[in-house]
């Protein structure tokens, strides 16, 4: 589900489901866990092919970043339009950075 790429600065995560609801979630919780385990608190994470989700993948997504903590950072990219109306409607918009594209993710993880 998903694959991790870790580079010198950042860690970038690409989730391959279409869907991060209440089935997914907890498991991904794990593997994002594992997956950040001695590596950057600077995540680049790729939802392209995220074409639903629910408030449990959200609150995966919150868990991460309140574990990365205050020198962490999400920049989120290729958000498709159903996630990014939860993202606003949720307002949490506002706490990770949300980008067309992972170039400019990626450029935004790097400051």
């Amino acid at each position: 589900m998903l694959t991790v790429h870790l580079l010198e600065d950042f860690v970038e995560i690409t989730l391959g489901g279409p869907r991060i609801d209440s089935v997914v979630a907890p498991q991904l919780k794990v593997d994002l866990e594992q997956a950040m385990t001695g590596a950057p608190k600077k995540i680049v994470l790729d939802l392209s092919a995220v074409e639903f989700m629910d408030s449990t993948g959200l609150g995966v997504f919150v868990s991460l970043l309140k574990k990365l903590g205050p020198d962490g950072a999400i920049a989120v990219a290729g958000v498709q339009p159903a996630v990014l109306r939860l993202f606003r409607l949720t307002r949490l918009d506002t706490l990770f950075r949300i980008v067309d594209d992972l170039p400019a993710a990626r450029a935004l993880v790097r400051g």
